[in-house]
This record gives C-alpha cells, sequence and structure tokens, in this order.
C-alpha cells in the first residue's frame, strides 16, 4: 500500500506508526480509517531502528473489516474510542498486547488468539456477540463496564470457553442480555463480576462448567436473571455472593455441585429466588445467612468444615428440610459436626434429636409408635432427664397408692415388711430386686395398676440404654 494512496487522517496514523506515537482523531465521517490501513500497517508498516512500532489510534472510525486472522503481530495494538463498521476478525492471531478500550463494535471474534500480555476490552459497547473462546492470554483480561446488547439466541453472546488468562479476569459492572460461557476456563488469578448486571430469562445466565479459578470469584451486587452453573468448579479461595440478587423462578437459580470451594460467602442480599443446588460440593467455609436460602436447597453429601455466621439450631435446620428429595441423615451430621467444632453441643444435641424425628417420618407406623415412645420418654436419648422426670412421677404415684392399700403377701410367714416405695421400685426397675415385687401379689385394680408400670419401667430403661448407646457412638 502505497502512502499516496491514503487519505489525510490515514496519512498521519501511517507515519505516527513507526515511532508508536498516538493519533487523535474526531470520529467523524471525514477522519474515517480504512480497517485495510490498520491491517497492512501490523503486518508489514514502516519501521525506524531505536523506535518501538505501535498502532495508537483514538476516536476513529473504522471502515470495513479488520481481518487479522491467523496472523502475528509483533507491534502493540491500541485501538481505543473508535467505532468499527464491521466485527473485527482476530481468529487464531498472536498479539503482543490488544486494547479496544471505549470502543464499539457489532461484534468481536477472537476464537484460540494468542496475546503475550493483556487484553482491554474496558467499556466497549457490543452489538452482536464476543467471542473469546480457547483463546490465550498471558496477561489480564479487562472487560469491566462492557455492555453487549446483541439480542438473545441459541449461542452466548460473550463465549469464553476453554479461555486461559494467566491473571485476573476483571468484568465487573459487565451488563449483557444473553448467556455467558465460560466452561473449561482456566484463571490464575481471580474473576471478578462485581456490580455485573446479567440477564438470560429463563435460561442459562452464567455456563461455567469445570471452570478453575486460582484465586476468587467476586460478585458482590452481582444482578443475575437466570440460571448459573458452577457445577465442578475449583475455586480455593471464596466465592462472594454478599448482596447479590440471583433470580431464576421455577428453575435453579444457583448449581454448584460437586464444586471444591474455599469460601462461600451468601449474605445480606434478598431471598434466592430459584434452586439452590450444593450437592457433593467440597466447602471449607460456608457463610449463608438463612433468610437467603430459596424454598428448595439441595444438600445431598454436602461436606463443609466451618459453618458461619453462628446461628441457633431452630434457624439452620429449615435449610436441611428444603431438599425435595427427602430425609438425607449426612446433612444432619454435618450440621451436628459443624457445631462441635466450635464447641456447642447442646446446638449439637438438637441438631441430632430433629435428625431422630425426621426419620421417623420414613419408618412404617409400627417404627413410628416406638419413635414416638423413644421421644417422649427421653428424647432419643439427647435428655436423659426426662426419663428420671418419668420414673420419679410414676414412682410417686405407685407410692402413694400402694401406701393406702397394702398387697396381700404370698406367704405371709416368710415375707418381709411392706415397704410400697421399693415395692413400687421393684416394679418400674427391671434389673433391680428388693425383694418386695416377689413376696405380694396386688389383686384387681392394683395388679392392672402393677402391669402397667412394670411394662413402662420396661420402656424406659429400653429407651434409656438406647439413647445413651446412640450418644455415646457419636463421641
Amino acid at each position: 500500500m502505497e502512502i499516496n494512496d491514503l487519505t489525510p487522517a490515514e496519512q498521519r496514523v501511517w507515519r505516527a506508526f513507526a515511532t508508536g506515537t498516538e493519533v487523535d482523531l474526531p470520529g467523524d465521517g471525514e477522519q474515517s480509517v480504512r480497517a485495510a490501513v490498520v491491517r497492512a500497517l501490523l503486518l508489514n508498516g514502516p519501521r525506524e531502528a531505536g523506535e518501538i512500532a505501535a498502532v495508537k489510534l483514538r476516536g476513529a472510525r473504522i471502515t470495513g473489516e479488520l481481518d487479522l486472522r491467523y496472523a502475528t503481530v509483533d507491534s502493540v495494538v491500541h485501538l481505543t474510542h473508535c467505532r468499527f463498521e464491521e466485527p473485527p476478525d482476530l481468529t487464531g492471531a498472536h498479539l503482543r498486547y490488544l486494547s479496544l478500550r471505549d470502543s464499539e463494535m457489532p461484534g468481536l471474534s477472537m476464537t484460540r488468539t494468542r496475546i503475550d500480555g493483556s487484553l482491554r476490552l474496558t467499556r466497549c459497547r457490543f452489538d452482536g456477540p464476543v467471542r473469546l473462546d480457547g483463546s490465550q492470554i498471558s496477561g489480564a483480561l479487562f472487560l469491566e463496564g462492557v455492555e453487549i446488547t446483541a439480542e438473545p439466541g441459541p449461542r452466548p453472546v460473550l463465549q469464553l470457553h476453554q479461555i486461559s488468562v494467566a491473571d485476573d479476569l476483571c468484568a465487573r459492572g459487565l451488563r449483557a442480555r444473553g448467556a455467558i460461557r465460560l466452561d473449561g476456563a482456566t484463571i490464575a488469578g481471580s474473576l471478578d463480576l462485581e456490580d455485573a448486571d446479567l440477564a438470560h430469562p429463563g435460561g442459562f445466565v452464567v455456563e461455567a462448567e469445570a471452570v478453575e479459578i486460582g484465586a476468587n470469584l467476586l460478585a458482590r451486587r452481582l444482578r443475575a436473571e437466570g440460571r448459573i452453573d458452577l457445577r465442578g468448579a475449583r475455586i480455593p479461595g471464596r466465592v462472594d455472593l454478599l448482596d447479590a440478587r440471583l433470580s431464576n423462578p421455577g428453575g435453579t437459580a444457583l448449581r454448584a455441585s460437586s464444586c471444591v470451594i474455599g469460601e462461600f460467602w451468601l449474605r445480606r442480599g434478598p431471598r434466592v429466588e430459584g434452586m439452590l443446588n450444593l450437592r457433593r460440593a467440597e466447602i471449607n467455609q460456608l457463610d449463608v445467612e438463612p433468610e437467603m436460602l430459596p424454598d428448595q436447597v439441595r444438600m445431598l453429601d454436602l461436606t463443609y468444615t466451618f459453618l458461619t455466621p453462628h446461628e441457633p439450631p431452630e434457624r439452620r435446620l429449615p435449610m436441611l428440610e428444603r431438599d425435595g428429595e427427602g430425609y438425607d441423615p449426612h446433612a444432619y451430621e454435618q450440621l451436628t459436626a459443624a457445631y462441635r467444632r466450635i464447641g456447642d453441643d447442646q446446638a449439637a444435641r438438637l441438631v441430632q434429636l430433629a435428625k431422630q424425628r425426621r426419620r421417623r417420618s420414613t419408618l412404617p407406623w409400627y417404627g413410628q409408635v416406638w419413635g414416638h415412645l423413644q421421644d417422649a420418654a427421653v428424647g432419643y436419648g439427647f435428655r436423659p432427664l426426662r426419663a428420671a422426670g418419668w420414673l420419679l412421677s410414676l414412682l410417686a404415684v405407685g407410692s402413694l397408692v400402694f401406701a393406702g392399700h397394702h398387697p396381700p403377701p404370698l406367704k405371709r410367714a416368710e415375707s418381709p415388711e411392706f415397704d410400697p416405695v421399693f415395692f413400687t421400685l421393684d416394679l418400674l426397675l427391671p434389673v433391680i430386686s428388693f425383694g418386695q415385687e416377689g413376696a405380694f401379689a396386688p389383686t384387681g385394680g392394683y395388679r392392672t395398676l402393677a402391669y402397667v408400670l412394670v411394662v413402662t419401667g420396661w420402656i424406659l430403661a429400653t429407651t434409656v440404654v438406647a439413647g445413651v448407646t446412640r450418644t455415646v457412638s457419636r463421641q
């Protein structure tokens, strides 16, 4: 391309390339720059010894398609505050550094692109889909303030699947209407979605299965309308959803099943609309406010070490009853262990009691009857003082009744002196004998009372032994 074939604006860009000088154009029609000129500069532009060549163009109107497919560009590219007539195509290209900051484009294609430095798309506005899938970025990826107004369709409006970022992926304030795909992405630093506004009602808003993030997923004040899928993600830092608004009525709002997460924060925001799925996840610290939990919470095989903030069992137990698959004993054991780690044994016992009551509803009728007896008698062994109360009450009743009516002795000459208290104890305690029960034989209604005391004593003894055994086995 000859310089005489260039417009005055293009000549300024051409001359500035060799020294990397920025050219600031007003951006009107007369100051437009053809994409072919930019391509020619990047592939075979003039050089000067001792200078670093670069295209630094600001405020231009780029006409035609910027086609750099599979090209190798060894100079820095700054096309900021520009307006592109057609979507740039950098598929498979190899660049040192690229900045399209504050530009407007009908779309962008950078599939399998390799960038040795960072890629900056800060505050760009796209009318069509953005494809960065499979790209390798040795620095950071900046998407903060990006606005994608493409009409939602069968394909994601922002494709980042299988991308590799050696630093942070900064998408703070991102605004998109449609799906964002991050499946299989590898981000060495943090993924920042704070203040993002994402919407794809009834569909996936973020697809991030098997994503690997080296530090944190930051999503404070995130507004997401649609399904977020983090299944199989690996995030050693924290998933920060403070003040977030997650909404997908009638479907799953957040799926984090089979994930490995350091800390999971879900606090200070409105209640999640839609299902929360944490099945088979491994979380070191689960920081969740009960008020944010939706009506459906899937927790099968969820494991966590710490549960914060510290709440009484009455506020934590309802979340264990929101799994539509029914009774899950593992969930109760996890909550019990969390209370025991902080030394709250009373709360741990209440959770175990709630577990037995929930299990009772899954038993046949005779099992439920026996369960009710254990619950009423000793609280399944977690309220042993209740058994003592029953025994003392029955002892008092029996002692008063038999004190007023001494049962006749079986062998008058050999019978000991009758004692109503020890006679009642003989009836109530099946493993202890004071020599009273076998020496006297009540008749009529008093015999019926004796039988009731014997049966009640056996029930109390059995439930106490079962409860104590269960309690000891949990220690």
